[in-house]
């Protein structure tokens, strides 16, 4: 599905070539990132046979990333192009498969294709926006989805006609939400997402929700007339912080009933096979900054709800009942690694959850069949996201069923991946990584780049990086680190920051530095910084508070609290701190890089997506015109087409990457002469 495009082609070679001069024939090139290739969700037919996933590419022309569905046997022969589309989902009976492709009238639409010899598909919805989270009755009948629905303004203006022929400005936007504008979306102040139904042989979607309330989730129940999902429907939603529930309804009345009540987050219910149990996640309510959900199980008619995973502290995802009904496999990361893991609902070990796969790698299961075959994909330090297969009774036998980069990897030499656990300035124990150049020699002095993760509650791990090992074919040590605060390391690690962030996690990023610097092969007077989102918060507070890095990249940052906290998509930063910032600003300020600017001496690039509504332009606006009044060396990068973050685009990724490496080329500083130092263990 690769387009070549001889103009483009050039155009990026030459970035490539101008951005590093170290690249050689068996290095990584930016460039091969356009060929670069993806797979995900991958689902088995019921029979367990074939397989069919989502591989997305790289449209060169049009700048973008484009998706098609691909099909396999389920031993990874007769790899093979399907169609055009994303997110299939195969029909009860296994004869046909139900997508989201882009259709008629416009935007996307839901198909389906008979998986006949005839292969016939039908565009069976024209809705107005995308629909997703596709899920068939189980009579093979009805397909459910999510969509968003518009509804009116209903202020009633009445002003004069506009005279025949005249030209009027357009109507303002009227808001009455406190939440109204999401990252990626824009306004949402008008739009709901409600639960459809549509026929499967095609017709009219039928809206089974409805109300200024948002629903996810399209889960029936084995006798098909009833679907649950996760939604607040009260008349104060926007003002419940962390809240959520369980509802059902019925598809012939349309009656709702709301299954739980805890006080808490109550989401992504899935119905036991016999009909009788739900699995669900959430946790009690809490102002803790992080906390890990909790599997929970409750009868079908929302009785008896309790607690079903125990003491155990990591957060679960994509929960798949055993066929058997006699448990829950869970999809979980701990520490850097992601595996599969099973919850026993029943019988002597019960709430005991314990690993089925185990491993230095990001393994993500979307499938399991009757037979125990489950798929997932699959990534480690040197292998990108690939489509794999085992049985879940003997999981260490775990098949590769895709090589989608390999043509463009064959022959290629990476950077070596190391990691490393350190102890903090309180003893506390960090984990980290970092990166060594291809034909690493450890008698040179390398310069360095910290890389510094959001969230700030994200989790780096042990998957591929292309963006990391390009950097480090340009002879980059690149390190990585988890400090407090990251995901993956439970509940009271997470916390570690609640009322103190960015302050704590900077101490463990720079106890991290100092540990590879005392490995004897990193160049102290070359070390480089940078991080977007909750990295680029902590980029801008490690320049305000040490002149040890010789240039920074701080990327779609938070400068400046106050201003922050109601102007980015969403009222919760405000609970993010002990008091609201019009009662006492204090810790708002004590917070804020932007208090500590008068201290930066160090270079600071600023690169943002104009879109941004996460963390605005204005936070980036803010720092650079104080380093600028300053004089401090400072640019900022203003990228089109961007959300949040700087690499939605392709070319926008490879623009991230080489701004990067000019910017901290330009402030490298004379390396320093080498000495006998401790060699790596």
């Amino acid at each position: 599905m690769r387009i070549l495009v001889l103009g483009l082609v050039i155009v990026f070679t030459a970035l490539s070539a101008s951005a590093g001069a170290q690249d050689a024939d068996n290095r990584l090139t930016l460039d091969l990132y356009l060929e670069y290739e993806s797979v995900s969700g991958p689902r088995l037919s019921p029979d367990g046979q074939r397989v069919i996933y989502s591989r997305q590419w790289v449209d060169k022309v049009n700048d973008k990333r484009e998706s098609s569905l691909w099909i396999m046997d389920v031993d990874g022969s007769r790899n093979r192009f399907l169609v055009e589309g994303s997110g299939a989902r195969w029909s009860p009976s296994g004869d046909r498969i139900a997508f989201v492709a882009d259709g008629e009238p416009e935007g996307s639409q839901v198909f389906v294709r008979w998986m006949d010899a005839e292969g016939a598909i039908t565009q069976i919805t024209r809705v107005e926006r995308g629909p997703g989270s596709l899920s068939w009755s189980p009579d093979g009948e009805l397909i459910a989805f999510t969509m968003t629905v518009q509804e009116a303004n209903t202020w009633p203006i009445d002003i004069p006609n506009a005279p025949e022929g005249a030209t009027w400005t357009k109507s303002p936007r009227v808001i009455e939400r406190l939440d109204y504008r999401q990252d990626r979306q824009g306004f949402t102040d008008d739009l709901f997402r409600h639960l459809f139904v549509v026929p499967a042989s095609g017709g009219t979607a039928r809206q089974l929700t409805d109300g200024s309330w948002n629903h996810t989730g399209t889960a029936w129940t084995p006798d098909g007339r009833s679907l649950l999902f996760s939604s607040l429907r009260v008349d104060d939603a926007d003002y419940q912080w962390r809240e959520s529930e369980i509802y059902a309804i019925d598809l012939a009345s349309g009656d709702i009933r709301q299954l739980t009540t805890r006080s808490g987050p109550d989401q992504a219910p899935v119905v036991s096979p016999d009909g009788q149990l739900v699995a669900y996640t959430g946790y009690d309510w809490t102002r803790d900054t992080y906390i890990t959900r909790k599997v929970y199980l409750m009868n079908i008619d929302g009785s008896n709800p309790r607690l079903a995973s125990g003491a155990w502290d990591r957060q679960p995802s994509n929960l798949i009942w055993k066929p058997d009904g006699s448990g829950l496999y869970i999809n979980s990361r701990t520490e850097g690694t992601g595996n599969l893991y099973f919850l026993p609902t029943t019988g002597p070990n019960a709430g005991t959850v314990r690993p089925i796969t185990q491993g230095q790698h990001l393994l993500t299961v979307s499938d399991l069949s009757d037979d125990g075959t489950a798929v997932g994909v699959r990534t480690s330090f040197y292998a990108p996201p690939d489509v794999v297969a085992f049985a879940v009774g003997t999981p260490t036998a775990i098949t590769q069923l895709t090589a989608v980069n390999d043509d463009i990897l064959t022959g290629k030499v990476l950077g070596t991946v190391e990691e490393i656990w350190y102890p903090s300035t309180d003893g506390l124990q960090v984990q980290g990584w970092y990166i060594t150049p291809p034909d690493f020699d450890s008698n040179r002095d390398y310069p360095m780049q910290l890389h510094i993760h959001g969230g700030p509650h994200g989790m780096y791990g042990v998957g591929f990086n292309f963006g990391w090992q390009w950097q480090a074919a340009q002879d980059y040590v690149v390190l990585y680190t988890n400090p407090r605060g990251s995901a993956g390391y439970g509940s009271a690690f997470g916390n570690e920051i609640m009322n103190a962030y960015p302050s704590k996690d900077y101490d463990d990023l720079m106890a991290g530095v100092d540990v590879l610097l005392d490995k004897g092969f990193v160049d102290p007077q070359n070390l480089f910084v940078t991080g977007c989102s909750g990295g680029g918060v902590l980029t801008a507070w490690v320049v305000g508070h040490t002149d040890r890095f010789a240039a920074a990249s701080s990327n779609c940052p938070v400068i400046d609290w106050v201003s922050f906290v109601g102007t980015t998509d969403g009222a919760t930063w405000y609970q993010n701190f002990q008091q609201l910032p019009w009662d006492d600003p204090s810790e708002h300020l004590r917070r804020s890089p932007l208090t500590y600017v008068g201290n930066v001496t160090t270079p600071t690039m600023l690169m943002t997506g104009v879109n941004d509504l996460r963390t605005p332009m204005p936070q980036t606006e803010q720092f650079y015109s104080a380093l600028k009044l300053l004089k401090v060396p400072t640019a900022m990068v203003r990228f089109n087409n961007e959300w949040h973050g700087t690499s939605r685009t392709p070319s926008n990724f490879l623009r991230t990457q080489a701004y990067l490496k000019y910017w901290f080329e330009k402030y490298s500083r004379p390396p320093t002469t080498h000495h006998e130092q401790p060699q790596q263990p």
